[in-house]
């Protein structure tokens, strides 16, 4: 077995692990947040770990209904500018903690005196020494490129400060349950993952996701990427209408990202487009409707709120990714031309 393999099917065990041992901390986390002179959230961060901050955009923006941005660390590295952060709390998301740039953002907000947080796998990286509370994300070593349980245990991270900010016990109880549904569904996605052989003549894929799975869209997209080389972008239903759709072609793999709630019907409602173009569609979903339209039915379990299925969601794409590397005889630990950690200025 792959060390991939492995660390995909250690999620369940690590997103325990984090609930189990950081409650107490996300609840320091939270407590910035409250703060009165808080009015907006900024979040530094690269590869999958943006993939995270999609999804925070989403739930803490809902937590105390403020916006959340991303920053743009080039105006504090390579321009010198960086902008004046007046009411914001600044938050860095690094799965090694090690990217300069990531930890320039912070530095910049403790010398401007605002708060500056970090979600991090190592609790003794250089991001961590520039913030004023870590919240480490426990999910143990990480051998293979491609981040799976540093990017389950990111999400969990943000679910549980957004149910600290609110001290929401139904929200807790729900995160509560997730370690078992991600193990459920990491079986199921085993279980009914297809052989994927009429799509070895794929170059690239396109993948469709919103609202809180819009982040999944694109970790999906980006683990394709590198572990297989294949051309493959995301984007929201809307964004794929104003002229990207253009370049789906008869035979072009789209993965639609919808699980039941509010963002389905959006993605859903995308369909009759792509049929109209002959591509061929990848279902992520629990919704047996459109499962039954995909030529691909890559299933999720029910019963999971929509706020906490980006944990489940990923799942079916991170084997998708695996299985299309494996297809064209790649090293799915060690991808041509990329390292585990990457640091960018």
């Amino acid at each position: 077995m792959s060390s991939l393999e492995t660390e995909l099917r250690e999620q369940p065990a690590a997103l325990a692990r984090l609930l189990e041992r950081q409650g107490e901390r996300a609840a320091e986390l939270a407590a910035t947040f409250r703060r009165d002179d808080v009015h907006y959230v900024l979040i530094a961060s690269r590869g999958s770990s943006s993939n995270a901050a999609r999804y925070a955009q989403y739930v803490l923006g809902r937590a105390n209904r403020v916006p959340v941005m991303f920053a743009t660390p080039s105006l504090y590295t390579i321009y010198e500018q960086p902008p004046r952060l007046d009411g914001a709390v600044v938050l860095g998301i690094s799965q090694s903690g090690a990217s300069p740039d990531v930890r320039a953002v912070l530095a910049e907000a403790r010398r401007q005196g605002r708060p500056a947080l970090a979600l991090t796998n190592d609790p003794d990286s250089p991001l961590a020494t520039e913030a004023d509370l870590v919240l480490p994300l426990e999910a143990g070593e990480e051998r293979a490129v491609a981040a799976t349980k540093t990017y389950v245990n990111s999400l969990g991270a943000i679910a549980l400060v957004f149910a600290a900010i609110g001290d929401d016990r139904v929200a807790q109880a729900e995160l509560a349950r997730m370690p078992a549904a991600l193990e459920e569904q990491i079986e199921l996605s085993f279980g009914t993952a297809p052989a994927l052989a009429e799509y070895s003549d794929a170059v690239g894929a396109t993948v469709v996701a919103r609202g809180v799975n819009y982040g999944t869209g694109f970790e999906i997209a980006l683990k394709i990427r590198e572990l297989s080389g294949l051309v493959v972008e995301a984007y929201s239903p809307a964004d794929l209408m104003h002229g990207p759709i253009a370049a789906i072609q008869p035979g072009w793999p789209v993965i639609a990202v919808a699980p039941t709630g509010p963002s389905h019907m959006s993605v859903s409602e995308l369909v009759p487009a792509l049929v109209s173009r002959r591509a061929r569609l990848l279902a992520v979903s629990d919704v047996p409707e459109l499962l039954e339209q995909a030529q691909t039915p890559l299933p999720l379990v029910p019963g999971v709120p929509e706020w906490l299925s980006p944990l489940v969601a990923v799942v079916p794409g991170q084997v998708t990714a695996m299985r299309l590397a494996q297809q064209r005889g790649l090293d799915v630990d060690s991808p041509p031309g990329l390292n585990k950690v990457t640091l960018t200025r």
